[in-house]
């Protein structure tokens, strides 16, 4: 009798359906980008905001003391953003991982990191709330304007802001790979004359009252949606842009 031969079946393998968070296990492996300086900074600036507070206070100067030194964590996560695209892209090409694999599993990468700062900073603003800004009146996370619709809102505008500057950053790195730093620094001055055009204009038309009245009118959980909807047009077009990217 002829035994039958069995022919190999000509059916693709199926791809493995966690390969967006294997993007993310593969950002999170240089812990030092999402995690350590991060850390690093924020707790840098607000020790250092913390000894500017004692030796204002021990002056002898009384009254409630606000920094914008939190924010430097928030833009920060600029420079996560292009190392983020510069350390692993190419990487990520070598394990043929698609580049809208590669774009989600960074972007879930930044979320979670903008989740853990927006909840050191929320647990530090309460912190300074309980104890009077350390007793010294001293506030570095507690800044009433942000504050004004609670904790919760409070941590929203952390995490929106963190993710604004992570996709500036990350699109930033794209069109660096893309266009050559020329092209990317002559951008970066157009959008600087943009911006300049704005202020003169604001200025010919004596219109910054108007504009500080609409910023205090639309509070700060209100701006923090106009900063998410800019978010989503910027992580658009930062993926429009690593589309076109060549290996």
């Amino acid at each position: 009798m002829t035994a039958a031969i069995e022919r190999p079946s000509r059916t693709a393998p199926s791809r493995p359906r966690n390969r967006t968070l294997g993007v993310v296990r593969l950002q999170f492996t240089n812990t030092q980008t999402f995690v350590w300086v991060p850390v690093v900074v924020l707790g840098g600036v607000w020790l250092v905001t913390l000894i500017i507070y004692w030796i204002i206070s021990a002056s002898g100067v009384d009254g409630p003391m606000y920094s914008g030194g939190s924010q430097a964590p928030l833009w920060y996560f600029a420079v996560v953003g292009a190392q983020a695209m510069n350390l692993t892209f190419y990487f990520s090409q070598a394990m043929s991982l698609t580049r809208r694999e590669f774009y989600l599993g960074s972007l879930m990468a930044a979320a979670i990191s903008a989740v853990g700062i927006s909840t050191v900073f929320v647990a530090l603003g309460l912190i300074e709330q309980a104890t009077d800004g350390y007793g010294m009146g001293g506030y570095f996370a507690y800044l009433p304007w942000v504050w004004e619709a609670g904790p919760l809102a409070a941590g929203l505008i952390y995490f929106v802001l963190t993710m604004l500057w992570f996709v500036l950053g990350f699109w930033f790195a794209i069109a660096n790979k893309r266009f050559g730093s020329l092209i990317l620094t002559l951008a970066i001055f157009a959008i600087a004359l943009v911006l300049l055009a704005g202020a003169a204009w604001l200025s010919f038309n004596q219109s910054w009252g108007e504009l500080w009245m609409w910023l205090l009118e639309t509070q700060a959980i209100g701006l923090a949606l106009w900063a998410l909807g800019l978010t989503a047009i910027f992580a658009l077009g930062s993926y429009l842009t690593l589309r076109r990217l060549t290996s």
